[in-house]
């Protein structure tokens, strides 16, 4: 079952931040689009951030967190300024191994790929995020296979997936589980094209679509892309 209240536009955070919610078998999930790759979603009395950074929002005016997650180690989706601002005694923070090798006397539980756990009542599936296409110069990828995490959020009967940075990998497009919300990112040179993001979500039929972290592609491109897929709804939200 999965209930959405139409594109509900709540009351800005701060101010600032567009936020939709979303009504799911045990509670309303507003997620609040704060810029790029950085979100963050309050579900009943839970607020939960993902990848946090200062260049996106002064962290020291937002709500304290109850759960961090940060998909990989880049400065763009990890900065420790930023969760030291939200940290509060029983906050869980979630990264990569990739990240912790960066990171001295600072606990956080370490998800790799096909971990799963479940913090504060809500269900984390920890899922690849890697390119296959887009290379350095010097022909590595700019997000090897198994240094990045995506994650599958479940909040009531309805999964969330952050899809982090990646492409169109066989992980995300053979997905089982039913995806009532998907995050996929899509800009140049590092993560998909919007041809990649149709493309993945073709295969596994979000039912809700935020294209995220999308710098200068113009995500239109992708609604255009997608617009005979009737069962997927294209949102696009200020985050480039």
């Amino acid at each position: 079952m999965f209930l959405v209240a139409g594109a509900i536009l709540a009351a800005p955070l701060s101010g600032q931040y567009e936020s939709d919610l979303i009504k799911t078998t045990d509670g309303e999930l507003e997620m609040f689009f704060i810029g790029h790759g950085t979100l963050m979603f309050k579900f009943n009395n839970l607020v939960i951030h993902i990848d946090p950074v200062m260049r996106e929002a002064d962290y020291a005016t937002l709500p304290d967190a109850d759960l961090i997650l940060v998909t990989h180690e880049h400065g763009d989706h990890l900065d420790m300024t930023a969760i030291n601002h939200i940290l509060k005694e029983n906050t869980k923070v979630v990264m990569t191994e990739k990240c912790m090798e960066q990171l001295e006397d600072f606990s956080a539980i370490v998800m790799n790929n096909g971990d799963v756990e479940t913090l504060h009542g809500i269900r984390i599936n920890a899922i690849p995020a890697y390119n296959m296409v887009h290379m350095r110069g010097n022909g590595n990828p700019y997000h090897p296979k198994g240094e990045g995490n995506g994650y599958i959020l479940n909040f009531g009967l309805t999964n969330v997936l952050i899809g982090g940075d990646t492409e169109n990998i066989p992980e995300i497009k053979n997905l089982k589980v039913d995806i009532g919300v998907a995050f996929l990112p899509m800009n140049l040179p590092y993560t998909m094209t919007p041809e990649m993001v149709a493309d993945a979500a073709i295969a596994f039929q979000p039912k809700i679509l935020y294209p995220y972290h999308y710098g200068e592609t113009d995500p239109q491109e992708l609604v255009e892309l997608l617009k005979d897929e009737k069962g997927i709804e294209v949102r696009i939200r200020d985050l480039k």
